[in-house]
């Protein structure tokens, strides 16, 4: 990460990251395909948060309230697992490279499509299953966006609640 912030991620190279870890590049190829796994390494970490959370609460929750409650989750262990200063600087090198905007867009939708197949399988009927996907992720996005703000100290599940608190209120 510091590599990627001080040269950028174009210029950044496997031999500088494995040099500054003290590893060998074989090393390196062990643990990451490609210096983008850097930055995208923890995506089962991120879907499992939301998709297995999202088929234990539908248990016991209407939809939204168990999507909800997964996008809060994924936050929870986002800002347990990363933290808020690496989280930010990992957003500023994707916001920076249109490849790595591009990874981090269809992780989403990979992630937001597996939430709607699951809303499917317990018997929520399209179009609900997928808008309320698409709902939860909105929510994450926005909470994780005021989460990354200069100044801002909240935790990050609360202001997903919050972003997603706003639903009845947009749709009035």
């Amino acid at each position: 990460m510091e590599l990627f912030s001080e040269r950028g991620y174009e210029q950044t190279t496997v031999a500088g990251i494995a040099e500054r870890a003290g590893l060998s590049e074989r090393t390196f190829f062990r643990h990451y395909a490609d210096k983008r796994e850097v930055l995208f390494g923890g995506g089962t970490l991120f879907r499992d948060s939301f998709v297995c959370r999202l088929e234990q609460a539908l248990d016991t929750m209407p939809p939204l309230q168990a999507a909800t409650l997964a996008a809060q989750s994924a936050g929870a262990a986002l800002e347990q697992h990363r933290g808020r200063e690496f989280a930010a600087a990992r957003q500023r090198i994707i916001a920076a490279n249109s490849g790595l905007r591009e990874r981090e867009l269809m992780k989403i939708a990979g992630v937001t499509g597996e939430m709607a197949e699951v809303l499917r399988a317990h018997g929520v009927e399209e179009p609900d299953a997928s808008m309320t996907a698409e709902l939860a992720m909105a929510g994450f996005r926005v909470g994780f966006d005021r989460w990354l703000a200069p100044g801002e100290r909240r935790t990050l599940p609360g202001l997903i609640h919050e972003a997603l608190a706003r639903i009845p209120v947009v749709g009035a």
